[in-house]
């Protein structure tokens, strides 16, 4: 079995704020010469740095395979004639390591970067797509939204903390785009649920991306597979974060109701 390549260390062009509580960051540099083409919405490892960790010391302790700080994110853009890479990350000020990294992002820091992995919804033969996401899922949504054919059907659902939070996301015409505002996301929210619950059912074959917070995901899931009867290999639907626990613990707990 081959072994995994070795993470590659990223540079930061540039970082903005591209909605109130969305931050996008820019990679770019030759490190990225190789990186493969058609992963927008595919899952990578961020690996953060210590504060004030120079370039060749991060390099030493990743080749070392030491333990490091590593968060799940989704490749937003990748261009491949700049050798630029977007990661939007959302701005929960210090409240976690790689929104704390995020905020303070300046021109020339660096971060490692693991994957990307495979996209999520990788065949299109649906006769309407359902996409829903919160803030955290936005990348993977709006990616997998803008990869779609043209002549797609559907709807997709964007949960957001304000409304200036709304992105410009280049969907089919034939889309229809919802956002609904949930000011604390702290706080549990069945707005996605409910709507999707009681939207007009579409005729043929359905295929999703969803993604977001655990109950959520748990309730959505439930409803498509045994009620909709959408088939296992047309619903991404996928759990991203719980509310209460930081990505370790999520993941964990993902492991134990999945045992």
């Amino acid at each position: 079995m081959p072994s995994r390549p070795a993470p590659r260390i990223l540079t930061v062009r540039k970082a903005w704020h591209l909605t109130p509580n969305m931050i996008r960051v820019t990679f770019a540099g030759p490190e990225l010469a190789d990186f493969p083409e058609g992963r927008e919405g595919a899952n990578c490892k961020l690996i953060l740095p210590e504060p004030g960790e120079t370039r060749e010391a991060f390099a030493d302790r990743l080749a070392a395979g030491g333990p490091t700080v590593r968060r799940t994110y989704t490749v937003r853009h990748f261009r491949a004639e700049e050798q630029e890479l977007d990661i939007d990350f959302v701005d929960h000020g210090d409240g976690g390591p790689a929104s704390a990294w995020a905020v303070a992002a300046q021109p020339g820091d660096m971060l490692g970067f693991a994957g990307p992995g495979p996209v999520k919804v990788e065949h299109w033969e649906a006769d309407f797509y359902l996409c829903a996401a919160d803030m955290s899922a936005i990348p993977v949504a709006a990616a997998t939204l803008e990869a779609m054919p043209r002549d797609a059907k559907g709807l997709a659902i964007f949960e957001v903390t304000d409304p200036a939070d709304r992105q410009e996301i280049d969907a089919p015409e034939g889309v229809e785009m919802r956002w609904l505002v949930h000011p604390d996301p702290h706080r549990p929210s069945d707005a996605q649920v409910e709507l999707i619950r009681t939207m007009d059912w579409p005729e043929g074959r359905v295929q999703t991306c969803i993604a977001g917070e655990q109950s959520v995901i748990r309730a959505l899931r439930q409803h498509l597979l045994n009620e909709r009867g959408v088939a296992r290999a047309d619903a991404y639907v996928s759990g991203y974060w719980k509310i209460g626990l930081v990505e370790d613990e999520h993941q964990q707990f993902k492991k134990t109701e999945a045992a």
